[in-house]
């Protein structure tokens, strides 16, 4: 298939559901080879055979983000499978929601684990290639929590705003290198996000705030990461924050 990505390889982390799913197929549908990455296998299989389906070529590989020996591994396996990578989409996340006082502390840090540090592993395993070949792009995930504090998210908060800091700092490290960074805050998406929270009452306020809201589909996202990557090489998208219209904040 032939597309604006044409011969490019893409790397998309928890692509098993959600944003991932929608940007590995997005990205398949504009020619790119795509290496998807997660850590439940059937639903790696599942995602992989739409790919097919549409005349893709993907590489599913099971990985744990938080492990940074698998994600090292992710990115040599991708390398070494199909010679080169152009595009990585830090999309893992979860949502931990819930006051301060009420938090759990092990959720706190799988939060950091996943949200901030899985994004560094991956950055981290894939700027030599990067800066070896002189271009590159790199999508992270983040979120409208990283650009504005609410009680009772504290905690996303803090892991959304460090995305987006090291994202910042990273577009200032690496772009004499020709390697473009670009943040996606998406507000609400109809994804599993709300059935991640272990906080009962967090639980339910998200679900009750969804209730008043048309949330954004997994696919708007994936259209707006399309859009970042296809830009002329001279063009760096830097932050895209899409809401939905009837969200307020």
């Amino acid at each position: 298939m032939a597309g604006k990505l044409d011969e490019k390889v893409a790397i998309v982390t928890g692509a098993s559901s959600g944003i991932g799913e929608a940007t590995a197929i997005a990205l398949a549908a504009e020619g790119a080879q795509i290496v998807i990455a997660a850590r439940r296998a059937d639903r790696l299989d599942a995602v992989a055979k739409r790919i097919e389906a549409i005349g893709g070529k993907v590489l599913p590989i099971i990985t744990d983000i938080t492990d940074e020996a698998q994600v090292e591994s992710l990115v040599q396996k991708t390398n070494a499978k199909l010679g080169q990578v152009d595009i990585l989409v830090n999309n893992a996340g979860i949502g931990v929601l819930g006051t301060i006082d009420t938090g759990n502390p092990a959720d706190w840090r799988q939060a950091f684990d996943v949200n901030v540090l899985g994004v560094l592993y991956a950055t981290h395993a894939v700027l030599p290639l990067l800066k070896a070949q002189k271009s590159g792009h790199i999508v992270n995930i983040s979120s409208v929590a990283g650009r504005t504090a609410r009680a009772g998210v504290g905690v996303y908060n803090a892991t959304k705003w460090g995305v987006n800091a090291l994202s910042e700092a990273l577009r200032q490290e690496v772009y004499k290198d020709n390697i473009r960074i670009t943040i996606i805050e998406p507000g609400l998406v109809d994804t599993e996000f709300s059935d991640l929270i272990s906080d009962p009452i967090a639980k339910q306020r998200s679900e009750e705030r969804r209730k008043t809201i048309t949330p954004l589909q997994s696919e708007d996202i994936a259209n707006a990461i399309v859009y970042a990557v296809t830009q002329p090489q001279h063009v760096n998208v830097n932050e895209i924050l899409i809401r939905p219209t009837s969200q307020d904040n």
